[in-house]
């Protein structure tokens, strides 16, 4: 069976065209393999005809008006398939005559075209004979005797055109037939140059596929070293993981926690500042107080005064004395409630640090990656070893499959071939120059024909005279005439033998090109050869049957060539799993079932780590009871958004002037407008300061500040304390309780992991099995040399080109003899003419022979023969 295939792989294989790796980067967590070492090809499976394409395309363009019925495939598989001469009666069965019957009328063109050469063949040899004999005996134009009439010229002017323009047809036609076979040499001697190319890729393609395989095989140490990288880093990967998922729940509660110390800490503070201010504000206003009240009583008593009894004072009097109550400080601080013992009891809160225990609960969960490295510690040896079991198992699986084998019997046969080639290749080119020396020997024929009557129209139209009659011609114009009969002697010669060759050369050519060629290149051929029991009776497919022994594998010519010509690798196209199936080397289960059972006994136990101890529980439930949500905070914000007096000391000092200026003039006068200017002095020296004063502003918006964060904060603080401590209870019941779960599905998904990385170690080996490892883009390009480039574009394009030139040639060789005969008569010196008297008449034409000693014969037609 390896023999058999290393006959078939030496069948296909060929030259490939090198193909440029495109630069790649792997997307992030997956595996960089890198590319799959390949060499450079030379051999590009094209040809370019090149100008004489455009021949090549009249020729197609022929035989499609010849043969333009569509290539038969159920005709050729009915005729594969049935039996010829076996006994006398096969060729008289219904089924054979009418198969016979269907074979013809396919082949109707190339019958009636080769029935018209046979005829060429045929007649023209046989009218050749016929007309000698007739101009032996002067008839048919063999008389040296030429009638005048009044339209000789323009009769020889035509007959010297149409000669002319038919010699011209046939230069073109042996033009194309020589350069159809120089062409054919052309490619014959650089075939030699294409074929050492296909050996030397031939070459290459085999002794690279054993590094592309040994490079799939040693890229399994990539896909170790990761997972071994893993393994290493366990804390970081496995760890991080059963963290990330426990932190789900873990950190808002520690943040929560945090979040609260940090409540204590803002509470104290904010306490301290409303004691603060408020002592800074009561010590101001009180000061005020005891201003204000000296100034009201010492004006009662000056009010008290006996000039206020006047009547024209008294009202004035009564309407001050009504004023004096307003008087008085309007901010009263001293009447607010403290808070010293809310700040006491916070105090206490703050012996404990709840922020250092919080911290201590997210040090130990950060400890989670480290707990999985002490506990996971037993468990990666024995991975490890699993790993480097598998590598050598991979790598003993690969040394025991036949690959090596048939690459050397391979190399052997591709050896001897390559010798075989050398050694018969001169004789080939020896067999083509004999070729090429007969085509050149059949152009010449037609060339000498050519030279004849292109010589006698340069000679009889040179040296024609027409005032020379025809018994007195020149000796140009005579030799040009003798050209003509010789150029149409040779014609009969020839043009039987050139036929000859154009029947058979176009039956043949015209065949290659209309069931090979063109079936070839649109796969029509390969579904004939696909053909169930075609080539073989027993065979349904004949390439499984001749590769695997088994003909029921789905193994075609279409498919094969098909996938080649993708540049599959060979192993797809092929279906070499039949030989030997490398699933069975990339079988996941197979190598990862240990490593799956080793990780599914990892244990790891999180129940050391405490997120909240007792302490700080309580700690929490002590702030909740410090009693801050018991402050009358609204009274602390009444107080801080009233003024500082009850009424406008400048507004009030100055309408107690006005009153003043209302009364008589005296010392009653006098005391009331020093009264104003007290209160003025008592407006700019201690209300001022209160309302402007950085100290007192400063207290007054901190204390503002304080009591709204401590109203914030002490709003529902039992149940978010509540909150917090069940967050934290709940986290830390996950991490006793439930842990085990999650670190089962963390443990499973880095599982996933380990194993991922092995599927994607066998899914890019078996791409690349499929499509780099043995691409067989030479299978393809091997038969698109044989084929479409050597036997299509070399032999037969050039084949039918040449017949085509030489046919069309030969062809307007008859119409060619026809005006040269014509011609000659023309030029040709006669032994008699017609001569005319002008005193006779009724004579036809002719004088008595003793006149001028010429001899005349009697006048029998008055047509004149050839």
């Amino acid at each position: 069976m390896a023999v058999e295939l290393c006959l078939l792989l030496l069948l296909f294989c060929g030259g490939t065209i090198s193909e440029v790796q495109p630069i790649y980067k792997p997307p992030p967590g997956t595996l960089d393999f890198g590319f799959v070492p390949a060499k450079t090809y030379d051999t590009g499976a094209y040809h370019e005809p090149g100008a004489i394409g455009i021949l090549f395309k009249i020729v197609h363009a022929f035989l499609y008006l010849v043969q333009p019925n569509t290539f038969p495939q159920d005709l050729i598989r009915k005729l594969a398939q049935q039996q010829f001469g076996n006994s006398q009666g096969d060729y008289q069965k219904p089924e054979n005559v009418v198969l016979t019957l269907q074979a013809i009328y396919y082949e109707i063109g190339f019958i009636v075209s080769a029935a018209l050469g046979l005829l060429f063949i045929l007649l023209l040899p046989l009218v050749g004979l016929c007309f000698c004999m007739c101009r032996c005996c002067d008839n048919c134009g063999g008389e040296m005797h030429q009638r005048q009439k009044k339209n000789a010229d323009c009769q020889r002017s035509c007959f010297a055109t149409f000669l002319f323009v038919a010699s011209l047809i046939i230069s073109v036609g042996v033009l194309c037939a020589y350069a159809a076979n120089q062409h054919l040499t052309n490619q014959v001697r650089g075939a030699k140059k294409l074929v050492n190319s296909n050996f030397k890729d031939l070459k290459i393609f085999l002794n690279d596929t054993p590094a592309q395989i040994d490079y799939l095989v040693n890229q399994y140490n990539t896909t170790k070293d990761k997972a071994l990288s893993d393994l290493n880093n366990v804390g970081p990967v496995l760890g991080t993981r059963v963290q990330e998922q426990l932190g789900k729940e873990v950190r808002p509660a520690l943040d929560a926690a945090l979040t609260m110390a940090g409540a204590i800490r803002e509470t104290k503070e904010a306490l301290e500042n409303v004691s603060v201010s408020v002592e800074v504000l009561q010590e101001g206003t009180e000061r005020l107080h005891a201003n204000l009240t000296d100034v009201k009583m010492h004006l009662s008593n000056t009010l008290n005064d006996s000039a206020c009894n006047a009547a024209q004072a008294a009202s004035t009097c009564n309407i001050i004395r009504n004023s004096l109550a307003q008087l008085n400080i309007n901010a009263n601080f001293s009447g607010l409630p403290g808070v010293s013992s809310q700040l006491a009891k916070i105090n206490d809160v703050l012996k404990i640090d709840l922020s250092s225990l919080v911290q201590k609960g997210y040090a130990a969960f950060n400890d989670t990656p480290d707990l999985v490295v002490n506990q996971t510690r037993n468990i990666l040896s024995d991975i490890k070893s699993v790993l480097e079991s598998i590598g050598s198992n991979i790598t003993t699986f690969t040394r025991a499959l036949p690959v090596q084998k048939i690459l050397a019997d391979l190399m052997v046969h591709l050896t001897q071939s390559e010798a075989y080639v050398q050694d018969y290749f001169p004789l080939v080119e020896q067999y083509d120059f004999y070729r090429w020396l007969g085509c050149l020997i059949l152009c010449c024929m037609l060339v000498l024909i050519l030279v004849f009557y292109y010589l006698g129209l340069l000679c009889g139209t040179c040296g024609y005279d027409k005032h020379a009659s025809p018994t007195t011609r020149g000796c140009i114009s005579n030799t040009g005439g003798n050209f003509l009969m010789a150029g149409a002697g040779f014609s009969f010669l020839f043009s039987w033998v050139l036929m000859i060759v154009v029947v058979l050369t176009f039956v043949t050519g015209g065949n290659v090109e209309k069931l090979v060629c063109e079936p070839f290149e649109d796969k029509n051929l390969f579904k004939v050869l696909d053909t169930p029991y075609l080539l073989n009776k027993h065979w349904k497919n004949y390439l499984a049957g001749v590769i695997f022994k088994n003909p029921n594998v789905n193994l075609t010519f279409e498919k094969v060539y098909s996938d080649c010509k993708e540049n599959k690798g060979i192993y797809t196209s092929l279906h070499l799993e039949y030989l030997f199936n490398i699933n069975e080397l990339l079988n996941i289960s197979m190598y990862t079932e240990d490593v799956a059972l080793k990780i599914e006994h990892i244990q790891i136990n999180l129940s050391k780590i405490i997120l909240l101890d007792e302490i700080g529980k309580e700690n929490l439930l002590n702030f909740s009871s410090s009693g801050i949500d018991g402050i009358d905070f609204s009274a602390y914000l009444t107080e801080i958004n009233k003024s500082v007096t009850k009424v406008d000391l400048l507004s009030f000092a100055n309408d107690l002037e006005a009153r003043a200026d209302q009364l008589p003039k005296g010392a009653l006068e006098n005391a009331l407008k020093g009264h104003a200017n007290n209160i003025r002095m008592i407006h700019n020296q201690q209300v001022v300061p209160l309302e402007q004063a950085m100290k007192y502003v400063k207290a007054r918006s901190t204390l503002n500040q304080s009591i709204r964060l401590l109203k914030r904060t002490s709003s529902e603080l039992m149940v978010k304390v509540k909150n917090v401590i069940s967050a934290v209870n709940a986290a830390q019941d996950l991490i006793n309780n439930n842990a085990s779960q999650v670190i089962v599905q963390e443990t499973k998904k880095y599982m996933d992991t380990i194993i991922g990385y092995f599927e994607q170690y066998t899914q890019w080996v078996k791409e690349s099995i499929s499509m780099e490892v043995a691409a067989c883009k030479p299978i393809a390009n091997v038969i698109d040399t044989a084929v479409d480039i050597f036997l299509c574009s070399y032999i037969a394009d050039s084949v039918n080109t040449f017949w085509f030139g030489l046919g069309g040639s030969s062809m307007f060789l008859i119409p060619a003899i026809i005006f040269a005969v014509k011609l000659s008569k023309y030029y040709r010196r006669m032994d008699t003419e017609d001569v005319y008297d002008d005193t006779e008449n009724g004579n036809n034409g002719y004088h008595k022979e003793h006149l001028y000693g010429i001899h005349n014969p009697v006048f029998t037609s008055s047509v004149e023969q050839w």
